[in-house]
Formats: C-alpha cells, sequence, structure tokens
C-alpha cells in the first residue's frame, strides 16, 4: 500500500475518534442541561405550592400569645360535658373502671385527629370551609356541614346557658328558692304543694317554676318571659364577647377558661369536708372489671372522646388558622387532651363526692322513718319484741344498728316480708341511681347544695361556673361558623358576627 494511502487512512481514523468525541460530549451536555430544567421545573413546582399556600391572607391577624390560644383551644375542649356526662358515664360503666377504656381510645384516636385538625388549621391559616376546599374542592362539602352542626350545636347550647343565667340569678337569695316545697292554701289551712311533696322541691322547681312546662307537647303553655330574658342575656354576653372574633374574645378567655378549675378545686376541698362525701368518692373508684369486657363501655368511651375534643365541629380548625405556621402543634394536640381528662377526673370526684354528701343525707332520713315504722309495727305486733337486740335506742339509731335489725326482721318474717314496706336504707342505692345532662346539674347536684351550710355562696358559684364553661365552649362553635364564612366569602368579620348573633 502506497504511503501517502496510510497517512490519508490514519487521518480519516483521527477525525472519526474526534467526531466520536464531539457526539459523546454533546450528548452529556444535554443530559446535564436536561437534569438542571427538571430541577428548575421541580422546584417551580415546589414553590408554586409554597406560594399558593401563603397567598392565603398572610396579614391575618393572630393569637397576641401562645397561653391565650392555649386557654381558647383548653375552654373549646373542656365544657359542659365534663361535669355532668364524664361521670354519668363513669357511673354506668365500671366506675374507674371506665378510666382505661377512655384514657387508651383518647391516645389512639382523640390525640391523632386532633393533631390533624390542628395542622390543617394552622398550615392553610383558614376555616374549615377553606380547608376542606385546598385539600379537594370536591370535599368543599364537608367544611360546610361542619358549620351547619356548629351552628345547632350552638343554639341549644345557649339555652343552656340560659338555664344558667337564670339560677345564677335566682341563687342571691336566703333560704334558696329551690329549698323547700311551696305552701297552697285552701279554705281552712295551708298545706304542702301535692305535686312537689311526690317528687322533690328541686324536681318540682325546676319543671314547674324554671321552665314551667306544660301537660302535654300539643300545649304552647305561652312565653315563659323569665326564660326568655336569660337567653337574651346569654346572646348579649356571647356577642360582646364575639363580635371582633378572637380580638376581643381573648380577653374574655383568661377568666371563663381558668375560672371553673378555681371553682372545681374550691367544690372539692369543701365536698371533702362533708359527712358521706368518702361513700361517694369509693363508689367512684371501685372498679366493676366485668364492664370493661362489654362493647358498649368501649362504644361509649369513644363517642365522649368526639365530644371531650369537639372534633369534626371546624372550632379546632378555626382557633388553628390564627397561630402562625411554625407553631408546635405537635406539642398542643397532646397537652389540651390531657388537660381535658384530667380536669374530667376533678370534675367526677367533685360530683360524687357532693353526689355522696347527698347520698349520706337521704340514707340518714330513710333509717329515721323506718325505726319509726319498726316502733309502730313492734306495739302491733305485727313483729316480735324479743328478736330486736336489746339496749337498742331508735331515737338515735346508727345506720350499722338498723341495717342488723333489718337484717333479723328479714330473716324472721320470710314471706310475709314484704308486707311490712321496710326500706334497706343503703348508700350505694342511693348512689346508683343514674343521674346525668340537665338532671345531674339542675336537680341532683342542686339539691345536694341546699344541705351546704352557706348554701346560696356555692350556688352562686356553682352556676358561675357553668356559665364560664358553656361560654368558653360557645367561642369555639361561634368560631367554627364566623371564620369559615369570612375566610370563603369576603365579608366582615364583625358584620357577620353581628347579623348572626342578633338574628
Amino acid at each position: 500500500m502506497p504511503k501517502n494511502s496510510k497517512m490519508i487512512k490514519k487521518e480519516l481514523e483521527d477525525e472519526v475518534i474526534e467526531s466520536a468525541k464531539d457526539l459523546l460530549s454533546n450528548e452529556d451536555a444535554a443530559d446535564d442541561a436536561f437534569k438542571k430544567s427538571e430541577l428548575i421545573v421541580d422546584v417551580q413546582k415546589e414553590n408554586h405550592t409554597d406560594a399558593k399556600v401563603s397567598n392565603i391572607k398572610d396579614e391575618r391577624r393572630g393569637w397576641n400569645n401562645r397561653l391565650q390560644y392555649i386557654l381558647a383551644q383548653i375552654g373549646f375542649s373542656v365544657g359542659l360535658g365534663n361535669v355532668w356526662r364524664f361521670p354519668y358515664l363513669c357511673q354506668k360503666n365500671g366506675g374507674g373502671a371506665y378510666l382505661l377504656p377512655f384514657f387508651i381510645l383518647l391516645m389512639i384516636v382523640g390525640v391523632p385527629l386532633f393533631f390533624l385538625e390542628l395542622a390543617l388549621g394552622q398550615r392553610i391559616r383558614r376555616g374549615s370551609i377553606g380547608v376542606w376546599n385546598y385539600i379537594s374542592p370536591k370535599l368543599g362539602g364537608i367544611g360546610f356541614t361542619s358549620c351547619v352542626v356548629s351552628l345547632f350545636v350552638s343554639l341549644y347550647y345557649n339555652v343552656i346557658i340560659g338555664w344558667s343565667v337564670f339560677y345564677f340569678s335566682q341563687s342571691f337569695q336566703f333560704p334558696l328558692p329551690w329549698d323547700n316545697c311551696p305552701m297552697v292554701k285552701n279554705a281552712t289551712h295551708s298545706l304542702v304543694e301535692p305535686e312537689c311533696e311526690k317528687s322533690s322541691d328541686t324536681t318540682y322547681y325546676w319543671y314547674r317554676k324554671a321552665l314551667d312546662i306544660s301537660s302535654s307537647i300539643s300545649e304552647s303553655g305561652g312565653l315563659n318571659w323569665k326564660m326568655a330574658v336569660s337567653l337574651l342575656v346569654a346572646w348579649a354576653m356571647v356577642c360582646f364577647a364575639m363580635i371582633k372574633g378572637i380580638q376581643s374574645s381573648e380577653k374574655i378567655v383568661y377568666f371563663s377558661s381558668l375560672s371553673p378549675y378555681v371553682i372545681l378545686i374550691c367544690f372539692l376541698v369543701r365536698s371533702l369536708f362533708l359527712e358521706g362525701s368518702i361513700y361517694g368518692i369509693r363508689h367512684m373508684f371501685t372498679p366493676q372489671l366485668e364492664k370493661m369486657l362489654e362493647p358498649q363501655a368501649w362504644r361509649e368511651a369513644a363517642v365522649q372522646v368526639f365530644f371531650a375534643l369537639d372534633l369534626g365541629f371546624g372550632g379546632v380548625i378555626a382557633f388553628s388558622s390564627y397561630n402562625k405556621r411554625d407553631n408546635n402543634c405537635q406539642f398542643d394536640a397532646v397537652l389540651v387532651p390531657l388537660v381535658n381528662f384530667f380536669t374530667s377526673i376533678l370534675a367526677t370526684l367533685v360530683v360524687f363526692a357532693v353526689l355522696g354528701f347527698k347520698a349520706n343525707i337521704i340514707n340518714k332520713k330513710c333509717i329515721e322513718e323506718n325505726a319509726i315504722m319498726i316502733q309502730k309495727l313492734l306495739k302491733m305486733g305485727n313483729i316480735p319484741q324479743a328478736i330486736i337486740p336489746p339496749h337498742t335506742k331508735f331515737s338515735t339509731i346508727t345506720a350499722e344498728a338498723y341495717h342488723e335489725i333489718y337484717d333479723i326482721i328479714k330473716r324472721v318474717k320470710g314471706e310475709e316480708f314484704p308486707a311490712l314496706h321496710l326500706r334497706s336504707c343503703k348508700v350505694e342505692d342511693e348512689l346508683n341511681k343514674e343521674a346525668q345532662g340537665i338532671g345531674l346539674a339542675f336537680i341532683a347536684f342542686t339539691e345536694a347544695m341546699t344541705h351546704f351550710p352557706l348554701a346560696p355562696l356555692w350556688s352562686v358559684l356553682f352556676f358561675l361556673m357553668l356559665i364560664n364553661l358553656g361560654l368558653s365552649s360557645m367561642f369555639g362553635f361561634i368560631e367554627g361558623v364566623i371564620t369559615p364564612v369570612v375566610d370563603s366569602f369576603k365579608v366582615s368579620k364583625e358584620l357577620v358576627t353581628g347579623e348572626f348573633l342578633c338574628t
């Protein structure tokens, strides 16, 4: 092969190698450019997402300090149910045994859901409607539903506050107006109202004087002016506290959220020195472990968790939407449920101590009445004198002595015993009578306070506590309605609050 041809071939090979290097270098540059462009797109997407969230009214006014926010959430969580529903559920579902299912479900169900609502409101900074619309427009109906539910709950909740306002105003009397049955006059003399005598003085006052109920649902009974004025006062308090949203309510939240704890502690200390209170506390902490195996106890514990934390009402989301985005909501999600749990235990201690005192009084009265009946049966010869223990003084008979005589008579008389109409008169029988809701607050607890020294003072404190518990919860329900409406329809909060509360 000629020399020139070899040189030409070598030059061609060098050119091919150079071309291949150029192609590879161009491919690497293209890959780098593609990777950079992909990174830019991802960053733009992330920035777009952050911008979408940051565009949601960063100028939104927030809480003045963290303590006000925590107290508002605690006030919304701790409500009237802690005072009258939780003690009733303890009494119904095994006493202290009920605390374990409730605490377990509170930790594994309540805390995660509560944290979810806190995080959503704090991150998106909207009410319930805006939060669910942001997640997906198809889920916006959930936000509207929570607003409607909060509206309906606030309507009946404020009626309870109105009842508490009425009883609070009537507590500045001595003796209390529900302390004794009223007297009615006939042509010759005065006698106790028969209906009141058959029931009790507090029950009669609640149904006939306070509510003034009609004999049937078909009869309207006319306007109850006392309750109408009390309800107007209740709505006026809510209106003045909420007219500017959290800016006005945050000044009241200190008193409405903290004062119930002071009053509960005062009641607990006072009730511990009352005769018979130990019976109620012992009844509460005596666990009926077999009740824990029943599905009903767990079901009612789960329902109480949702009621206790007010999940799904929109108030938790509304309150947290006024937080800064860097707030430690994980800590809040654990703190508020734990405070709610220990508040429920504190309230249950107070309720059972007072009910133990009331049961002891009723039991003493029962023993006195039945001791008189035994004396009459002895005189009539229905009971032989020989079976009665010697040195028994029926005028000062103790509970232990009465129960001993009762058991002897029951054993001796056998089948004839029911005809004597004697009662066992045990404190446990009175404590086992279930009372819940308004029956516990306005009848059972109210009746127990009539036996307190300085009863009007304790009545004032008790109904003041109910008013504050109701108001602090009402703030959350109202925010659960107003905040989503203001965020969604861009209207003035003062205008919406005024129209809603005045309507």
